[in-house]
């Protein structure tokens, strides 16, 4: 594979993307040439959400195609067109060949949850200490245990493990099911996984195969009656939209566990849930935050 490498305004980071996509570069990326820089930038979104802005002030726009005649010829039309005007070329240079998996695989090592609650992935032996495992790879729905919300929900979960509390367990937009796994390797009886994208639904029941536990998965429409949890790692907005319906799944003496919060979304939080309850920030991490509540 051979590499195009480029530099442009912010301005141009789109024309230019969309111009790489359609002559057919196998991927397009753009990074902040001011990157570890006293220019660097911070250009994030909202998690879920797009970025603010299409690229930096400096971006530097990344192409691979499959051989070095591909990659020139698409320097040439790109080079003719008037949205190529204040970009510059970095060069075009052969990519050396890789263990792609291997090197996939190297990015993702085990998680601790607790000292003896793991999540491992299938190329990697538990710790010694690990009693309980999951296993999970990286697949095509949210929610691998690296991100702070997960092990949250999952460190609540611990601390609940073989009690009354996860004798019914709803998972609300389950992505890969790690939460609802995680109830039933710590317990739970019962355990109903919805979420409405059909990618996130085949994730949890391939992974709960491979983790040999029970659990049902489906769409949205599967939850009944109410559950002694209900588990929702989602954002703050649908949260918020989601407010009567979560809670109205919640049974007397149950818990309502939620987390895909900001601690600055705090208060926005404990508004939307003050008609049906009074939301309290159970855990926090990296800026996250785990809000619960008890009928």
């Amino acid at each position: 594979m051979f590499e195009l490498r480029l530099m442009c305004p912010e301005d141009r980071v789109e024309p230019l993307s969309d111009a790489l996509d359609a002559l057919d570069a196998l991927s397009v990326s753009v990074e902040d040439a001011d990157a570890q820089t006293d220019a660097e930038q911070a250009l994030f979104g909202e998690p879920g959400m797009p970025a603010p802005k299409d690229g930096w002030q400096r971006s530097r726009v990344l192409a691979l195609f499959a051989d070095q005649a591909q990659a020139q010829s698409a320097l040439l039309l790109l080079q003719a067109q008037d949205f190529f005007a204040g970009s510059e070329v970095l060069g075009v240079d052969e990519v050396p060949e890789q263990d792609w998996v291997r090197l996939t695989q190297s990015q993702f090592t085990p998680v601790e949850i607790t000292p003896d609650f793991w999540i491992v992935p299938t190329w990697h032996e538990p710790p010694a200490q690990a009693r309980v495992v999951i296993r999970l790879d990286p697949g095509l729905a949210f929610g691998t245990g690296t991100h702070p919300t997960t092990r949250m929900c999952l460190r609540w979960i611990a601390r609940h493990e073989g009690s009354a509390v996860l004798s019914r367990v709803l998972d609300y937009g389950c992505g890969s099911g790690i939460l609802a796994v995680g109830a039933a390797k710590l317990g739970a009886s019962t355990i109903d996984a919805v979420d409405i994208d059909p990618a996130a639904i085949q994730s949890t029941e391939l992974n709960a195969l491979a983790n040999q536990v029970r659990l049902h998965a489906g769409q949205p429409e599967l939850a009944s009656g109410t559950y002694q949890t209900v588990l929702a790692n989602i954002l703050a907005t649908p949260l918020k939209v989601l407010a009567p319906l979560l809670w109205s799944r919640v049974a007397e003496g149950g818990h309502l566990v939620l987390a895909g919060i900001l601690e600055r979304q705090t208060d926005e939080l404990k508004a939307a849930y003050a008609p049906y309850c009074a939301l309290n920030v159970a855990d926090q991490e990296d800026g996250w935050i785990l809000m619960t509540a008890g009928r």
